[in-house]
């Protein structure tokens, strides 16, 4: 899937299955194991850092080693949707709703 972008360089997918094919999974592979090559890329399929959604929300807002911050390229409510894609797929069975609100406060925290 072609990354599609809308006005100001926003992703414009909805959902996290086509947020996390668009944008993740150049880096972390369509099926979540990660690679190796000219960089590493952790494998977010069966990942215990995703057990709690202030890990991966921190992450995707303020980047982390080689990945960068989407923060200015997804709005809350994909990253909302691509958080609880991640932690109910790939081999993840976490609960709890990762809501678009959480994410708006977390921003607000980090700057």
């Amino acid at each position: 899937m072609t990354p599609t972008f809308g006005s100001r360089a926003h992703f414009t997918e909805e959902g996290g299955a086509a947020v996390y094919a668009a944008v993740c999974a150049a880096c972390h592979m369509p099926d979540g194991r990660g690679a190796s090559g000219a960089g590493s890329y952790p494998a977010l399929a069966r990942n215990p850092d995703l057990a709690t959604a202030a890990y991966p929300i921190a992450v995707v807002l303020l980047g982390q080693k080689a990945m960068p911050s989407f923060a200015e390229t997804l709005s809350n409510q994909q990253i909302a949707e691509v958080i609880g894609y991640l932690r109910t797929h790939l081999g993840n069975n976490y609960t709890g709703d990762v809501t678009a609100a959480e994410i708006a406060a977390a921003r607000v925290s980090k700057n």
